[in-house]
């Protein structure tokens, strides 16, 4: 049977573009993972691979036009979003450069023997290594930070783990395109460039999390595919960690005394947020608490505005298209649910951004409104109309885990007096906001984006600094001659690393 072609789609007319490649069979996949696998030692020299990742954010940068025009033209996310999108898919692999040449991410710990505790200490010297070959599930709506040469490569490359990506379908010319770059950085740096490979299908995908040499894996989707991937990850003769970002419907709490004193200011705000690429971030607020009243009425009135404003748009494909028509119209027509803007399909190949009202007391239990306590990927959210905080508390302890949330608050709460609602927050989400909005996620050292289930399978975040210790494991060397000791745990310190030496810090 010969291999399934691999299509590049216009999501602005549903048409073919081109065949960019075919499916990988369960064969090409073992040789992918092997070939990664047989490369790993490659990566072992740290000064080499910060130089790679510099390199390979110089030749994306370089290629902007190329890889601008390719993502645009098999997503409809608009050349704007998609350049500062590369920018910042760049300054990820430089920060992991940064990562690497200052080597705090080792973790080094080294207590020497001593003989006076109880029970005495042999010597013990610690050191984070890699866990091998990574495999990465590309994301439908970031081609670029979330999929090929994104957080997850950028960050298992910084571990000194080889990675194969498995391609999402939606951008498939533009992973070609940043792999070749990947690839094309780690040859200038004496590199194999099977450091690096891309694979397509979704067989190839399922085939890949089961592979015996595939060390660990990371996921940005949907709930129902990254649940699978897991539930696979973990039913492998040896299980393996599986860092899956699976749905988030990033809740918003507005006070009362906010929607009093700025509700118009809120109102805008969110449906700008809401709206941002077609509602496609997975930070988008899905999910509002206001208050009924005179002041609540106010901040939907900015609301409508702004999202009356928004014109149609397109959606990564066509099947997002139709499942995020089929869900709203689904909510839609639950008992006591109001549409202030009818959310839906805008036109043959786009949707029309839109909101949903409902009493909160609808949601305080469950029953048929539980639909609108989750997630619909599209230009939509829910607004919920308590009349009491505790409402507002009973609406909070029905919510699934979250990337983020956020609470709105006036100035006169600043002092403290919002401390109660900022604790029910706290924990639902990775990421907590006050007067903010969640869309758009700052690379930064102390940045999470992660969160309890179904936000995320893991504890740990898929962008900042820390994400390199998704794909790292800890050893210690007792008693262990100098000589046989890693240059990183030698007590010369010849790397000159930062390490933590009978519990100070150096």
């Amino acid at each position: 049977m010969a291999a399934a072609p691999v299509w590049s789609v216009d999501p602005r007319t549903g048409n073919p573009r081109e065949q960019v490649a075919v499916e990988a069979t369960a064969e090409e996949v073992d040789r992918a993972v092997r070939a990664a696998h047989a490369v790993r030692d490659a990566l072992a020299d740290r000064t080499v691979r910060a130089a790679f990742l510099r390199t390979a954010a110089e030749l994306l940068s370089g290629a902007e036009e190329h890889v601008v025009e390719a993502a645009d033209a098999e997503t409809a996310l608009g050349p704007a979003r998609l350049t500062g999108e590369l920018a910042r898919t760049a300054a990820q692999l430089r920060a992991f450069a940064e990562v690497v040449d200052e080597g705090a991410y080792l973790d080094i710990h080294i207590d020497h023997e001593d003989g006076t505790r109880t029970p005495p200490w042999p010597d013990l010297r610690r050191v984070k290594i890699p866990l091998g070959v990574v495999a990465v599930y590309a994301a439908s709506n970031f081609p670029l930070a979330f999929s090929v040469p994104g957080g997850d490569t950028a960050s298992a490359l910084a571990a000194g783990c080889p990675v194969v990506v498995k391609a999402h379908p939606d951008h498939p010319a533009t992973s070609e395109l940043c792999a070749s770059l990947l690839r094309r950085a780690a040859a200038r740096h004496g590199l194999p460039e099977d450091v690096v490979s891309v694979v397509h299908g979704f067989d190839a995908g399922v085939e890949l999390v089961k592979h015996p040499l595939v060390a660990a894996a990371g996921f940005t989707g949907s709930v129902r595919g990254g649940r699978a991937l897991f539930d696979a990850a973990a039913a492998r003769p040896v299980p393996i960690p599986f860092h899956g970002e699976l749905g988030s419907l990033n809740p918003v709490v507005v006070t009362e005394a906010a929607a009093a004193e700025r509700g118009e200011q809120i109102g805008a705000g969110l449906g700008g947020s809401m709206t941002m690429g077609s509602g496609q971030f997975c930070t988008k607020p899905g999910f509002v608490l206001a208050p009924s009243g005179e002041a609540g009425d106010r901040l939907l009135k900015s609301l409508t505005e702004t999202v009356s404003g928004t014109g149609s748009g397109v959606m990564l494909d066509h099947r997002m298209r139709d499942a995020f028509v089929a869900g709203v119209a689904e909510r839609a027509a639950l008992p006591d649910v109001d549409a202030p803007v009818t959310p839906g399909a805008g036109g043959e190949h786009t949707v029309s951004a839109g909101f949903l009202t409902v009493p909160a007391s609808r949601l305080a239990e469950a029953g048929p409104h539980d639909a609108l306590l989750e997630e619909c990927f599209g230009p939509v959210t829910v607004v919920a109309r308590y009349d009491s905080e505790a409402e507002i508390t009973a609406v909070l302890s029905r919510l699934p885990g979250n990337l983020t949330a956020t609470l709105q608050i006036a100035t006169e709460e600043v002092d403290g007096s919002a401390a109660g609602l900022l604790a029910e927050l706290t924990p639902l989400a990775g990421r907590i906001l006050v007067n903010g909005w969640p869309t758009g996620v700052a690379v930064a050292p102390a940045q999470h984006h992660g969160g309890p289930y179904p936000a995320t399978t893991s504890t740990s975040t898929s962008v900042g600094a820390t994400a390199v210790e998704r794909w790292l494991r800890p050893v210690s060397y007792q008693s262990t001659p100098e000589a046989l000791l890693p240059p990183e745990l030698r007590e010369d310190n010849p790397l000159g690393l930062p390490r933590r030496v009978d519990g100070r810090l150096t």
